[in-house]
Formats: structure tokens, sequence, C-alpha cells
């Protein structure tokens, strides 16, 4: 067995950067190696996979698991970004084995591309008449200001069974839980649960309420309200984002180029080329282990580069890794691709001359540090050409 080769730029900089430059760290730990030795934001190693096939053996590998109980006994968890372990929550993405099956049974016939096209049509009328009222707001609007966070809480709340007088205190929610400040967190955290509550509440129609008769029998509400928060925070977290650069390739993109590309390609190569999630969640071994000649110590942080692993010039064509891979893969897949092609097939049809009111090259983005990913600093566009 040999050492991991250390990495040479942090990976997890807080950086700002042009919109069609890659992150410093990519190309360096691609040539570093299959998996390389960076230093964690909470402190000491974590192992980080640049390889496409060792990133599906590490997705589907027994002894690498998601529970934070096997994060590093000296991980401080909010430095971390940790959700609580799976013992004191349940959660799709800290359970493992028996238990994350049970609990992906519930959730995923909810979330199928079958139950998604249900509402498309709301969907698209959400985008719609979002940006019709920023269109005849203003000559020039910032489509990062708020449209990219509001539109894919509006559509996960709407999905879930979130009464829409409510889409403020969501937002509220989300951005207060970028907080350095532990009681501006618990006070977002707060308004989830009540978030989640509103969506229980008596004839309340949404997946939120079906999902309760689904969950296994042990699930307590205040569970269950866990878990709806997570739906809500992902479905914004890496959305709101994407969003932003899906936005600004449409508008840099020739249009007759873009026209013969169908909506859903345009959406994949987006999303494959600004990964929502540049790094997949926290992983630990559970026991030592040996992995692509190098060996791993029992509560060894890992890491797969997906953004890296995605924009490798040498990958061969096939799935790439943007929802992940084996028993894990992003249960709501299905309802972000949804979302992302409704904006554009609004821009379209309904803002033929929409265009961004500074050159594409002086688009910025900000790489926001830890194992988040990047989002646009600002996108200044003028709706009505």
């Amino acid at each position: 067995m040999t050492d991991a080769s250390r990495a040479t730029a942090d990976p997890f900089a807080v950086t700002v950067r042009g919109v069609g430059e890659p992150h410093p760290a990519r190309a360096a730990l691609r040539a570093a190696g299959p998996i390389v030795r960076a230093e964690a934001p909470a402190g000491g190693p974590v192992w980080i996979i640049t390889d496409d096939a060792l990133a599906r053996e590490a997705l589907v590998h027994p002894h690498i698991v998601k529970d934070p109980a096997y994060a590093p006994a000296h991980w401080d968890p909010r430095i971390a970004g940790l959700e609580p372990a799976a013992a004191a929550q349940p959660s799709l993405t800290t359970f493992d084995g028996p238990a994350h099956t049970r609990l992906r049974r519930a959730h995923a016939p909810l979330f199928t591309a079958r139950r998604m096209q249900d509402y498309s049509e709301r969907i698209t009328r959400f985008a719609r008449d979002q940006l019709t009222g920023l269109a005849d707001a203003g000559e020039t609007v910032d489509l990062m200001a708020d449209f990219t966070t509001r539109f894919p809480l509006t559509v996960v709340c709407d999905v879930l069974g979130v009464p829409l007088d409510r889409i403020d205190q969501a937002i509220a929610a989300c951005r207060g839980m970028h907080s350095a400040n532990p009681q501006e967190v618990g006070a977002a955290m707060a308004a989830f649960g009540e978030l989640a509550a509103a969506a229980l509440s008596d004839g309340r129609d949404g997946l939120a309420a079906e999902l309760r008769g689904r969950v296994p029998d042990e699930i307590t509400e205040a569970q269950l309200h866990y878990l709806i928060f997570t739906l809500i925070y992902a479905g914004q977290l890496t959305t709101d984002p994407s969003l932003g650069f899906l936005l600004a390739r449409v508008f840099d993109v020739d249009r007759d180029t873009a026209a013969e590309t169908t909506i859903e390609e345009f959406v994949r190569e987006t999303l494959r080329l600004h990964s929502p999630a540049p790094f997949s969640l926290w992983r630990f071994t559970s026991a030592d282990i040996e992995l692509a000649g190098v060996r791993l110590p029992a509560r060894s942080p890992v890491l797969i580069d997906i953004q890296g692993i995605n924009t490798d010039p040498a990958r061969s064509i096939g799935p790439d890794l943007t929802f992940g891979a084996g028993p894990h893969y992003c249960t709501g897949a299905q309802l972000a691709q949804l979302e992302l092609s409704a904006v554009v097939e609004v821009l379209r049809a309904d803002f033929p001359d929409a265009r961004l009111a500074v050159p594409f090259a002086e688009l910025r983005q900000t790489d926001l540090g830890g194992i988040q990913g990047s989002r646009l600093t600002t996108l200044p566009v003028k709706l009505r050409g």
C-alpha cells in the first residue's frame, strides 16, 4: 500500500473568479492521482476521490458510510456542516444499509419522473409569472438577487404542500442556515419546523402528507418535520446556484445553436459543467479499508470530486455524477431537472429578446467554501431585450 498524494491547492478555499474559469484546485486534484489527501475544513486529513471508476466503487462500498457518528472525533459539527448522527435523527442523507432502504422506499415513489410530470404545468406557470413580474418591474434585473432563490422554493413548497404565502418565510429560513450565529441557525430550523407543520396540517394536499403515511412507523412527528426540512432546504441549496449558471448560459449561447439542442440536453450539459454540489456529501470509513492501494483508517472522511470528474477531459462518455450514483442517488433529481427545463422553456417562448446587461465575461462566481459549490455573484439581465 502507498500513501495518497497531497493536494497542492486548497479545494475548499473561498474565492471569486470568472464565470468561465475553472476552480484552481480541480486540475491539481486530478493531476495528483485517483485519491488525494487534503486538509479538511474542520481539521485533519480528508481523502478526495478524483477518478470516475473509483468514485463509483466508493459510492457503493459497504464500509464508506454517511452516518456522521463515524466522523473524526475532534470535528466541530458546525464547522464541518454535519447533520445529526443517524441514531439521533433519521435522514436519507445519513442512513445506510437496510434503514436507508426503508426510508428511501417511502420517498422514492413520490419523486419519480411520472409523479413530477404532474406538476409540470404549475412549475412552468410559476416561472412565467415570476419572470414576467420582474420584466414589468424594471429595465434591468439581477436574477441572482431573488429569482434563483424564490423560484425553486416556490416549486418545492408547492409540491410538498407548504402554503405559498409562506415562501418569504422559507427564503429567510434558507438564508439563516448560512449564518455563523448559532442562534440565527436555530431560528431558521424553528422556521423550517413551522413550514413542515403547515404542510402537514389538516386538509393540505401535497407530498408531505403522502410521505407521512409512507414512512416507517417508528418515525416521530418531529423526525418527519426534519425529513421535510431536508427536502425544502436541499431543493433550494442546489437548484439556486444551478439556475444562475443555466440562465447565464441561456443568454450567452447563440440562439440558432441553442435551438438545435433540446431543453433537456441543455439542462443536463449545464449541470455537468456546473455541478450543483462540487463534492459529494461527507462520507466516512466505518473500518480500516484499502482503496486504490491507499490505506484509510476507520473514521476517515471521504469525498467524491463530482465537479472534477464530470469535467475531466479524459472522462469516457456515459452518465455523469451530478446526482451521485448508487443507493444515495439524489431523490429530487427529476424535480430539479423539471424546474430548470421550465425556466428555459419560458425564456425561449416568452422572452426571445432577453439578454445579459453586461458582457458574459464580466460575470463572476463566488466559491462559498467547504464542500459547498459556487454561485454567480450577480446576473444583471434585460428581460425585454
